[in-house]
């Protein structure tokens, strides 16, 4: 019986078939789709899909890039242990969809750049930009390494599928249809994968409303056992997740990590107008928030199913990120292929950012290292160049995931890799893009400074983890458990729970309590306002920006912010234009009469 304790089934054959199936489907679905558009072999159309990609795949891509397999585990994971809070990440997706399609959309897009690191240089000098992309390849490796082990680990231990076989398969899918297709199959793959995710989602919360009487009753369940206290609104900044935590801080994470992350800014500027990408946004905004209800759902399902038997406590499984694993092979194994079908969802997820992180890191290699160097490389030349830098970067990711076998749980540690590095970048970009007087060495100095703190503030609370006092974890019971493992079992891993790295009272340093505990989520915006705050104050103590004049194009403009009023102009001028040429008798000067009181009449409703 599920919810019970004990052993449960492993892979079957048609599990395997299905996994196969599905991962191989997905990425040949992708590589076809480049392949075929693909009339051309040039750079642009490699790194960028020739800039002529549409909304919606694009929007989708947005959201597996980022939904990862850490997510597709994490997220329900965390619903489980500590309630239904990371809901409120839904204000922070609709925040940081509006600041990035409103402000940092139109410039990147106005600049026509490849690499999102280009601007720093035009806006501040060369060095800053060889940091900047230095710091982004750092911070990408890191996380896909994480990426790619966090899944492989939860689901080896659960299905049997052995570990580094699957990292070395992960790694050379993604090398394959990176290599051969670029970008476009990276997107049209993407697209496939965020159906197979969810997809996963649906089979869990399914199987679990059958066997618990209803999606009510998982409602219920959850309620009693505290996990949709959601609206906490201490302010209190070392509380892990609060609605401040999550609406401010995480609001700022999730703009660095959409606005300046080379991943993303390489996705939509490949849209064909400035209107797909703004839309690829908002539609990418709805898609983040149907994955991370699916996801919470699902953990509030597997609180219901477990709420008298937790397998943690139980000692069936070793660490927190196994109990969506467990989960599944518990209530869906009667359903041969169904449990193939989540862990390709979980794989789908390690695909897509894989696949992701392949081809940004070879975007800004070439745009920002090699281009500068080797001027007069032929396009073949270059083609071979990313081609070979695809495989390059596969394998340094395969590498890095042992580094990510010290990290925690694997969703906070992977936001924490964020906030820690793209905070102080985001710190940067704003204080180019909104202040005039910034000058690059101040810009300079203030993103070392930002990048000090939060790598001191992140690293500190890896080695001294926030007590249960911070995190809060909420209370499991092993009452209903009919099985009972071996309670005193050694873990094996230092990733397991965050709880069990807690050194002793008596060697915990004060700083451990105080700065070492403040909310992950806060890292990045301790780095963006260090960042914006001491790079000012530097730059006015070095004679503010000398450079005779700026170019109008790098910096924020009032008409980027009013999302529809220069596309509705825009529209309306062509029309009018193509009448006057096609009935020129007829186009008098009313026309444009029309056409200019019309133009007011949408500067006016703009500004209301």
């Amino acid at each position: 019986m599920a919810g019970t304790g004990g052993p449960v089934a492993t892979f079957s054959v048609w599990d395997y078939v299905v996994f196969a199936g599905t991962i191989l489907g997905a990425a040949g679905i992708g590589l076809f789709q480049a392949i075929r558009g693909r009339k051309e072999t040039s750079s642009a159309e490699f790194l960028l899909g020739g800039r002529q990609m549409t909304a919606v795949p694009v929007a989708m891509s947005l959201t597996a890039s980022f939904m990862s397999g850490i997510t597709v585990i994490g997220t329900p994971t965390e619903a489980y242990r500590f309630g239904a809070a990371f809901w409120l990440f839904g204000f922070s997706y609709a925040i940081m969809s509006v600041i990035t399609a409103e402000i940092f959309v139109p410039l990147f897009y106005r600049l026509g750049i490849t690499s999102a690191y280009e601007y720093l240089e035009m806006r501040f000098s060369r060095p800053i930009r060889v940091i900047g992309t230095s710091m982004y390849i750092v911070q990408t490796a890191l996380y896909t390494g994480l990426v790619i082990y966090a899944p492989a680990l939860a689901l080896n231990q659960i299905t049997g599928l052995d570990l580094w076989g699957v990292l070395v398969a992960t790694g050379v899918v993604c090398i394959i249809y990176c290599t051969l297709g670029g970008l476009k199959a990276v997107i049209w793959t993407d697209v496939i994968q965020m159906g197979i995710m969810l997809a996963g989602f649906v089979a869990v919360i399914t199987r679990g409303a059958v066997l618990q009487g209803g999606l009510t009753n998982i409602w219920e369940d959850a309620r009693q056992g505290g996990r949709l206290e959601a609206f906490d609104f201490d302010t209190d900044p070392l509380k892990r997740h609060t609605f401040w935590t999550i609406v401010v801080g995480g609001s700022m994470m999730w703009v660095s990590i959409y606005s300046i992350n080379q991943s993303q800014v390489q996705r939509y500027i490949s849209c064909k107008t400035l209107g797909h990408a703004k839309m690829s946004l908002y539609v990418n905004m709805v898609g983040l928030w149907v994955t991370v209800s699916l996801a919470v759902f699902s953990g509030l399902t597997m609180y219901s199913i477990y709420k008298n038997c937790d397998p943690l406590t139980n000692g069936d499984i070793s660490t927190p990120d196994q109990l969506l694993p467990y989960l599944v092979m518990d209530i869906l194994a009667v359903y041969p292929g169904i449990p193939g079908l989540f862990v390709a969802a979980a794989y789908s997820g390690t695909l897509s950012t894989v696949s992701s992180s392949i081809n940004a890191l070879v975007a800004v290699t070439v745009e920002d290292f090699i281009h500068p160097l080797c001027k007069n490389l032929t396009e073949k030349q270059v083609t071979w160049l990313n081609m070979g830098l695809s495989v390059f970067f596969g394998a340094l990711c395969i590498g890095m995931a042992g580094v990510a076998s010290v990290m925690g749980s694997v969703l906070q540690a992977a936001l924490s890799i964020f906030g820690m590095i793209s905070g102080p970048l985001l710190g940067l970009y704003l204080l180019g893009m909104l202040f005039r007087t910034s000058n690059s060495i101040g810009g300079l100095v203030g993103m070392i400074i930002g990048l000090v703190l939060t790598l001191w503030v992140g690293i500190g609370g890896q080695i001294y983890p926030p007590t249960d006092e911070k995190t809060k974890p909420l209370g499991v019971s092993t009452v209903g458990c009919n099985v009972t493992m071996d309670q005193n079992y050694t873990t094996t891993a230092p990733w397991t729970s965050p709880v069990t790295l807690t050194p002793q009272p008596d060697v915990r340093p004060y700083l451990a309590d105080s700065w070492y505990s403040l909310s992950y989520l806060y890292f990045s915006l301790l780095g963006t306002l260090t960042t914006i705050v001491s790079g000012l104050l530097v730059s006015m103590i070095t004679g503010g920006c000398k450079q005779e004049k700026l170019d109008s194009n790098l910096f924020v403009r009032k008409s980027d912010l009013i999302c529809f009023s220069s596309c509705i102009k825009s529209k309306v001028s062509d029309v009018t234009k193509k009448a006057a040429t096609d009935f020129p008798m007829e186009a008098d000067d009313s026309v444009f009469t029309d056409f200019d009181v019309m133009s007011k009449d949408v500067e006016k409703a703009t500004k209301l």
